[in-house]
């Protein structure tokens, strides 16, 4: 499959994207361990979640999805999930991956876990490290799935300083603590996002915070509880950028999760001098929700805070495209991260943006974009939802016609992103590969 975008007009609308990601995983996992029916509204029907899902199912937890944003957990409860009769695949999901890790290493019983061919050359070891020091068993040949875990040990709360900051990192050690003797802590260098710890209190489980160091006791049981999921903000960011970038377009998002450890991409963009207003804040559950109000502004470029990367990391592909649109050059830096995503996102979102005729100074943890103008060209996603995505929003403001190849993945995490775009205007389709 692949994006076939022309220089649009992007117009006034209403719209919302679909649930939050991250949410929704922990959504699954932790109402699969909970006591009693968890009830999800708003959750993410994306390949990276039914993967969890299918992994919940597989392992006994009964789940029912009487609509595709609509999900029912009757929860085993901590100690009641039983071995899967198969390898354990998550697709492409890095998060699943992570944080099942965590949650399995407390288990009576072995498990494998396995992913496609992307996933599988992502690293492990940094989840890995920690687990095997609470006492986990956990065998990979080169720190990448498959991962085996092998059940029946005894887990020990340890206290443990991330070298990275990683919310997948944190919750999974969070979710192995659930299973440990005495306290797991877990300190981090920068602000993660936060959805565990809230899911956490929301169930009944206690949950300490001091600054950046995180601590759970084990032995705690979950109460299942209501789960509304927000819009994901990381989805919403196509969208305002769209609508930033257009000839006077003002468009409102409604219903989006606005979590403070997961709004560097707003305070980034409001550096850069974007119109972009939070209306009507609100709490949803334990998460913070608002609808963006987004205006068509005149973007400047400049030096991001590296302080903010760790609250945006999802996002930078699309900053890429509003540094390559904004005037003057944005300095990225301490992003090296992205190396290590679905793609290496630096040099994969600098190839496509070279090729629309931006120039991109690549650093081995960050990059120089100059603002410019998008030429057309036919550009590759490396297979990349969000590399996909952002430069299909490069090319509703090209000069010409943007090919963006091998945009499958895009539905693991924003199911009807062609049609969100074109309620507001974008000419984009999407055509079967060769055609």
């Amino acid at each position: 499959m692949h994006y076939k975008i022309t220089p649009s007009r992007v117009g006034d609308g209403t719209v919302t994207v679909p649930g939050d990601k991250s949410i929704s995983h922990r959504a699954l996992m932790l109402g699969g361990i909970a006591e009693g029916r968890s009830d999800v509204s708003g959750f993410l029907a994306g390949e990276d979640c039914l993967c969890t899902m299918a992994a919940m199912r597989s392992m006994g937890v009964a789940i029912d999805q009487p609509e595709a944003t609509e999900v029912s957990i009757q929860g085993a409860g901590l100690y009641g999930l039983r071995a899967a009769a198969t390898e354990i695949d998550l697709g492409n999901s890095g998060t699943a991956m992570r944080l099942m890790t965590g949650l399995l290493s407390g288990q009576s019983f072995d498990s494998v876990l396995i992913g496609d061919e992307s996933l599988s050359g992502r690293p492990m070891g940094r989840i890995i490290k920690p687990l095997t020091q609470m006492g986990a068993r956990i065998g990979s040949s080169d720190g990448t799935p498959p991962l085996r875990i092998s059940g029946g040990g005894k887990l020990r709360g340890i206290d443990y300083e991330m070298p990275v900051a990683s919310a997948q990192v944190k919750s999974s050690i969070l979710l192995a603590g659930l299973y440990a003797q005495g306290a797991t802590s877990v300190s981090e260098p920068a602000v993660t996002r936060d959805h565990t710890e809230r899911m956490l209190r929301a169930m009944g489980a206690s949950v300490q915070t001091d600054g950046h160091r995180i601590s759970v006791d084990g032995g705690q049981h979950l109460d299942a509880c209501q789960v509304q999921v927000p819009a994901d903000l990381s989805s919403a960011a196509f969208v305002i950028l769209a609508a930033l970038l257009s000839d006077g377009a003002d468009v409102l998002i409604s219903d989006v999760g606005v979590n403070p450890t997961r709004t560097g991409v707003i305070d980034i963009l409001l550096g850069m001098g974007a119109d972009i207003v939070i209306e009507n804040p609100r709490m949803s559950g334990q998460e913070p929700v608002a609808d963006l109000r987004v205006r068509a502004s005149k973007l400047r470029g400049g030096k991001v805070d590296p302080a903010l990367v760790s609250l945006a990391i999802d996002e930078f592909p699309v900053l890429f495209v509003a540094a390559a649109a904004a005037s003057g050059e944005t300095v990225f830096s301490g992003i090296g991260e992205l190396r290590v995503k679905e793609s290496d996102r630096i040099s994969a979102m600098a190839e496509g943006m070279r090729t629309l005729g931006i120039r991109v100074d690549e650093s081995a943890d960050g990059a120089v974009v100059h603002g410019g103008r998008f030429c057309g060209g036919i550009v590759e996603s490396f297979g990349d939802h969000r590399v996909a995505m952002s430069l299909a929003i490069a090319g509703t403001v090209a000069s010409d016609t943007v090919v963006v190849r091998d945009v499958a993945a895009v539905d693991t995490s924003f199911p009807g992103f062609v049609n969100c775009l074109a309620a507001i205007g974008a000419e984009i389709s999407s055509e079967e590969a060769g055609s």
